[in-house]
């Protein structure tokens, strides 16, 4: 899904520079009263973790599909900025654990390797989570809020998040065939959570770090009773 995702606005950004170079193009750009971003990083377990979440650096890895509305505020270079989308994570495991299919005796969701739970010679282990999300308090400073194209920026904001889809997924091969097990359950986490961020960056382009306050399992029902945090660091674009 996430890859599906990303291909689909390389080639809506491939067709909008195509149509920009036309010379004969007169069919003007809709004049959108706010802007779309995408967001790319990589996830960071952080707090309390059990001792067998290996993480893998480049598949642990966020997109971000946001749309947002500025509102200046009087004529200060200070914004309120509205946003609503949706936020695709996964963790890689690099040791080949996943997550248990049903409860065990305390009532937790155990890591466990993949072979224990017949899916032997495994090669990937990914654990997925897409989220609805909202920032009802985001706030921004502008060097030059009338040139936002050369403007250097700093934000601040609360971002909200409604766990809509997770699954976990395994890639091992039997009798010298590949296979993917995909199971889609909740796994004990949370159904929402509240997280803080923050960005700095120069018009369109902007760094950003997510801390997520709420721990990604509900109270013992992760991983040896595990409170994990998780923080995503990366790059910000926006356009139209």
């Amino acid at each position: 899904m996430f890859r599906i995702i990303s291909a689909s606005f390389l080639l809506l950004f491939l067709a909008f520079s195509l149509q920009a170079q036309e010379k004969k193009q007169r069919v003007k750009r809709p004049d959108l009263p706010g802007a779309f971003l995408v967001e790319f990083g990589f996830n960071r377990a952080q707090g309390s973790t059990p001792g067998n979440f290996e993480q893998g650096f480049w598949g642990s890895r966020t997109l971000n599909l946001y749309y947002q509305y500025p509102i200046r505020l009087w004529n200060t270079k200070f914004s309120y900025r509205p946003t609503a989308g949706f936020s695709f994570e996964r963790y890689k495991l690099t040791n080949n654990y996943t997550l248990d299919k049903q409860l065990s005796g305390d009532g937790t969701y155990r890591l466990l390797p993949a072979s224990e739970l017949g899916m032997p010679n495994a090669d990937k282990s990914m654990i997925i989570m897409n989220y609805l999300e909202i920032m009802p308090a985001e706030f921004r400073f502008d060097t030059k809020p009338n040139d936002p194209g050369r403007s250097i920026h700093v934000t601040a904001g609360i971002r909200l998040g409604v766990l809509f889809e997770t699954h976990t997924k395994v890639n091992y091969s039997i009798n010298n065939e590949s296979v993917t097990a995909k199971d889609s359950q909740s796994h004990g986490m949370s159904p929402v959570r509240l997280g803080y961020y923050g960005k700095v960056g120069v018009g369109s382009f902007s760094l950003f770090g997510y801390y997520n306050a709420t721990p990604i399992f509900q109270e013992n029902k992760g991983p040896s009773q595990t409170k994990m945090n998780t923080l995503t660091l990366g790059i910000s674009l926006s356009g139209f």
